[in-house]
């Protein structure tokens, strides 16, 4: 499962724009890679992990703006296609899971 996280958060004042730099520093930190400046992309193993992101994400949402999570199958997700220009950029392969039995 893929989870996606877009969003628009003012940046009118130094305050604005701190809260906004710290919700983006927290998605990096929860293993999040941003896509484009307002969508960030993480690759979740299983129903249970993506449920703890999403927990995480909505935890650091500031009162101000607008976010949105979007879980995407791996299926839906091999639909994407990516341009940098008018060149089309190949699909990342998504992380492989460790299993320990």
């Amino acid at each position: 499962m893929w989870l996606f996280v877009f969003f628009d958060l003012p940046t009118t004042t130094k305050k604005d724009r701190r809260r906004a730099t710290k919700f983006r520093k927290n998605l990096l930190d929860d293993g999040f890679s941003m896509m484009q400046y307002s969508v960030y992309v993480r690759h979740c193993a299983s129903r249970e992990s993506m449920d703890v992101h999403i927990k995480r994400a909505e935890k650091n949402i500031p009162e101000l703006g607008h976010v949105s999570i979007l879980p995407v199958t791996d299926k839906q997700y091999g639909n994407i296609i990516n341009f940098w220009g008018k060149k089309e950029t190949p699909l990342e392969n998504a992380p492989l899971q460790l299993e320990i039995f």
